[in-house]
């Protein structure tokens, strides 16, 4: 079972993906980094983050998100200098983007300290996957996922996947729609 950016690195994610009538998890990156989550809250109904609290699903989404989005893919990153064991790994062949093996990391946090974008997510349960599985085989049109309805700030939804998007929306991989503020190199 690999997380969110290990399916990345696995070649299990559609680096272009394409509208369709399905309905995403989409988060508002903008909300969860506007300073008023100090931490995440989120309950997640993911059997195995049930019986880990401080494990949740929700952590891999924006963090697949981040790296996709927000990572200004640096030509000499010291995140991945940083790291004592080899844990995080630029993909040239996918426009540098940043992957973090979780088998790998000992959650010293020296990534996190040496991104001066704020960008990495800490690894707060070393070993353990913090993988979303957008609640597939526990989705029903009647109620909504439990990281949404646990959310106290409104930064998760279900979205159709077909909804035109506004500025700085962004579909990433088959099953997120993003909001944040994009950097991009061109722009800076």
């Amino acid at each position: 079972m690999y997380s969110s950016a290990e399916q990345i690195h696995q070649n299990k994610m559609n680096m272009q993906p394409q509208k369709s009538k399905d309905k995403r998890l989409f988060i508002d990156l903008d909300i969860c980094a506007g300073g008023q989550c100090k931490r995440c809250v989120i309950k997640c109904s993911y059997y195995y983050h049930q019986q880990a609290p401080q494990n949740n699903g929700i952590i891999s989404v924006a963090e697949l998100a981040t790296y996709a989005l927000i990572c200004r893919k640096c030509e000499s990153p010291h995140c991945i200098a940083s790291c004592p064991v080899e844990a995080l790994e630029q993909q040239e062949d996918k426009e540098n983007l940043l992957v973090r093996h979780n088998m790998r990391c000992i959650s010293c946090k020296s990534c996190s300290h040496a991104c001066p974008y704020g960008v990495l997510y800490a690894q707060n349960v070393p070993l353990l996957i913090h993988n979303c599985d957008f609640c597939f085989d526990r989705r029903n049109e009647k109620e909504e996922p439990l990281c949404i309805t646990t959310c106290p700030y409104g930064a998760l939804s279900l979205k159709d996947g077909d909804i035109e998007l506004s500025e700085n929306t962004f579909l990433v991989g088959d099953n997120l729609i993003i909001h944040s503020t994009h950097w991009q190199r061109e722009k800076a």
